[in-house]
């Protein structure tokens, strides 16, 4: 089998049974076991392990020689079966008759030459073409099938009646197989196809066409036939051929595929079909062989609206240009196209054109098509798509001439401005599409004044300029896969409804263009790199407001790109505290705060005294550090006293009189502030001095000494002596009762001492007196003598 065979089938069956192929597998894609592929497995015969529920099996593309009605018949709910593609030469249709659920039969491309028939009722697509059948494989059974729509047949030799058992079927499609069709000399075969609204006729690749068969179709109204190869003698079967065919009124649509003809023959060809009630002309494939000269051709009133020519090949290059282009140019028809084809330019028309719509996609066409044109007075759809057009300006004075164009299609050309003039266009432009071109923000400066539906995706644009004024017409806008950093406002364009921005730069997009876009329908602005940081919240927020018709793909489309730990998370997911975004409201709660932590620390070094405490430390750790660099011997070896005492004034009298007398006189040496601070030193460092050079430190307790300050620093360093910190150092005299209500909060070493030690407390009667001194020395003594030991 050739290759070309595949494709050609394909499209046929793409056009006439689409609908019932995908309705059908449509209703059973949502269960596999419904749906079974096997085509190119390698199979000599059908598997006996298919599941019995399949009610579509493909086995094409295989190497089945024969089947049997073994293979299939517990299949009995199948409704499409594919075998083509395979080595078949005999069937026996009865082999389906436990199949009447059967819809769709594909038999094509195999090797099929005899075929026995069996009645079938639901049978809705029969392709048997590409087979070795000699004469067309028609039953009188398939007058039974009422509900067929498609049709394909193979065929050496035509007779008049072979689809006469058919006739009174009204089908959509026939295909019938010519390719192996055997050629009478001077002898014309007839066949009358009687109903059918699409005819597909395939013809031997690479012979001539000399097929002499008269065909009648009744109610034909599309015409395809593929493989046609034409020379400057036997153009003229080929128009002998068409002369039945298309000399009814039902016969609007004319395709050929893979065509190659002679530059005059094709011209012939154009020239027969010209009064031929044919609406729309199809050529797809077309190759031009030998010359290419100027021909005569008659441009008549004609009931063809539309001619399509999709890719030519040339097989000369040198040739007369002008007569190429001139046949199209001056065609009277509304619609051309020739795209995918190696034209250079296209002349304007001489006259006053009728073209409404002209497309010459994937040509070669520069900048001057078209140029000082104004013919073209009724072209509505220009499209120039993947071309060689780089000068926009040029394009732009281009469109002057044509007073009627709403459609301008520019995309995949290299165009760019540069320029500082202002750009002319024709004022009627209402869509255009400059996408994929070399365009930067200086094209907003140049584009049509009333242009409503603008497409500027793919190109090399950063930012719209706020300045802008030509573009309040503007409904639609796409411009992604560009570098712009933001969206645009509407300020610019006031009329603006749909959006599309995607794939840009865009990473802290504002919220002026949600509020100034008040007639937005709809906007895409997913696959940008959002940063998700503070700047983001109030877009997340207006966004996610917004409806989902409105914003395209929310939220999927819309992630972050930055910070690292957010990337890839949805922007509706993203989240940050209010504090940390605004600058006034943390720097209010660290002053608050700060407020607060020095408020609350004022009161508690008021409370509990800590300037007091502050100074203390500071004086003890001064004399701790130079105590340190003396050794201890060397500091005990000072000592002069055997106690300091540390009383109030007021109690001055009774140390004096009592307690000096009553101690000295057992030779014991007394410290005391008045007599023995050196005079030129802080009162601090004589008491840290002087209590370091006595063994012992006494306190007369009383209210008075609580209400001073000085005893108490007495106090607190007698407790912390450097060198007596393993000796029991402190006597504590309590002279009159202190209660606890009247020492001060702060003085807490002092209700430490009070509480926890052994105090001696000084009796109000004489006769106690002696028992005072007694243990009072004793204290002072057993220390003595440790040390003189």
């Amino acid at each position: 089998m050739t290759k070309d065979k595949e494709p050609i089938v394909k499209n046929f069956h793409l056009v006439c049974i689409v609908t019932l192929i995908v309705g059908t597998i449509i209703q059973f894609s949502d269960a596999d076991e419904f749906a079974i592929d096997m085509s190119k497995t390698g199979l000599t015969h059908v598997p006996k392990d298919l599941p019995p529920k399949t009610k579509v099996l493909d086995m094409s593309q295989n190497y089945l020689s024969e089947l049997q009605i073994s293979d299939i018949s517990f299949l009995s709910g199948l409704k499409i079966l594919v075998l083509s593609h395979n080595r078949l030469q005999l069937l026996d249709l009865s082999v389906f008759k436990f199949n009447q659920d059967l819809e769709y039969l594909d038999l094509s491309h195999n090797q099929l030459k005899k075929m026995s028939c069996h009645p079938f009722v639901n049978l809705k697509h029969l392709d048997l073409s590409f087979n070795d059948f000699d004469s067309l494989p028609i039953c009188k059974e398939f007058g039974n099938l009422t509900q067929l729509d498609f049709l394909g047949l193979s065929a050496t030799k035509l007779q008049q009646l072979d689809l006469l058992p058919i006739a009174h079927l009204h089908l959509n499609c026939i295909l019938l197989d010519l390719k192996g069709y055997y050629v009478k000399q001077n002898e014309t075969e007839s066949l009358q196809i009687l109903n059918t609204k699409k005819l597909h006729l395939v013809f031997h690749t690479g012979s001539f066409f000399s097929v002499q068969v008269n065909m009648s179709v009744n109610t034909l109204g599309c015409l395809e036939m593929t493989n046609i190869k034409l020379n400057d003698k036997n153009c003229y079967f080929l128009m002998k051929f068409l002369l039945e065919l298309t000399k009814g009124p039902s016969l609007l649509n004319f395709t050929l595929n893979h065509m190659e003809t002679t530059w005059k023959c094709l011209v012939r060809v154009f020239q027969f079909l010209w009064t031929k009630p044919v609406e729309y002309l199809n050529i797809y494939n077309l190759t031009i062989v030998d010359d290419i000269n100027k021909e005569y051709f008659i441009y008549c009133k004609t009931a063809l609206k539309a001619l399509k020519i999709e890719h030519i090949t040339k097989t000369v290059f040198i040739f007369s240009w002008s007569s190429l282009y001139t046949l199209f140019s001056e065609m009277n028809i509304m619609m051309l196209s020739i795209t995918d084809t190696p034209f250079i330019h296209m002349l304007c028309p001489k006259t006053r054109s009728t073209f409404k719509f002209l497309d010459f996609t994937q040509n070669v066409f520069t900048d001057s098509i078209f140029e000082n044109c104004s013919t073209l007075v009724e072209l509505e759809t220009l499209i120039l798509q993947k071309n060689g057009l780089k000068d926009l300006f040029k394009i732009g004075l281009m469109t002057k001439g044509m007073p009627s164009l709403e459609i301008l299609d520019l995309s995949w050309n290299s165009l760019v401005f540069n320029r500082q003039r202002k750009c002319i266009w024709v004022g009627s432009i209402l869509m255009l599409n400059m996408s994929s071109n070399l365009l930067t923000d200086l094209v907003f400066r140049c584009l049509p004044p009333r242009v409503t539906v603008l497409d500027l995706h793919n190109n090399r644009i950063m930012s719209i300029p706020k300045d802008v004024t030509s573009l309040e017409t503007l409904q639609e806008l796409n411009i992604a896969f560009n570098s712009l950093t933001d969206l645009p406002g509407c300020g610019t364009f006031s009329s603006l409804s749909v959006l599309i921005i995607d794939y840009n730069l865009i990473s802290h997009p504002s919220t002026d263009f949600i509020q100034s876009c008040q007639n937005i329908t709809s906007i895409k602005a997913g696959k940008n790199p959002f940063q998700c940081t503070c700047d983001l919240r109030e877009f997340i927020k207006t966004i996610s407001q917004m409806s989902s018709e409105v914003v395209k793909d929310w939220p999927d489309s819309y992630k972050c790109d930055y910070p690292e730990s957010y990337k890839g998370t949805l922007l509706q997911d993203f989240h940050i505290s209010q504090l940390s975004c605004s600058t006034s409201l943390l720097t209010v709660t660290i002053g608050a705060t700060m407020l607060v932590l020095v408020v609350t620390v004022t009161f508690l070094c008021i409370y509990l005294d800590l300037p007091w405490y502050i100074r203390m430390v500071y004086q003890w750790t001064q004399t701790r550090r130079r105590a340190r660099n003396i050794p201890l011997e060397e500091l005990q070896r000072t000592l002069q006293f055997h106690a300091f005492i540390s009383y109030s004034g007021h109690d001055s009298a009774w140390v004096k009189t009592e307690l000096l007398p009553n101690l000295e006189k057992e030779d014991i040496q007394i410290c005391l502030h008045e007599r023995n601070f050196v005079p030129g030193k802080s009162i601090i460092e004589n008491i840290i001095n002087f209590i370091e050079k006595s063994y012992k430190s006494i306190f007369v307790l009383s209210p008075n000494f609580v209400q001073s300050e000085w005893c108490h620093y007495e106090l607190y360093f007698a407790h912390h002596n450097l060198f007596h910190e393993a000796f029991d150092n402190l006597i504590l005299i309590l002279l009159e009762p202190i209660p606890q209500y009247s020492i001060p909060n702060n003085y807490h070493k002092l209700k430490s001492l009070i509480a926890q030690r052994t105090y001696l407390e000084w009796p109000k009667e004489k006769s106690k007196h002696g028992l005072f001194w007694a243990n009072l020395r004793a204290a002072i003594n057993i220390k003595l003598m440790e040390e003189k030991k």
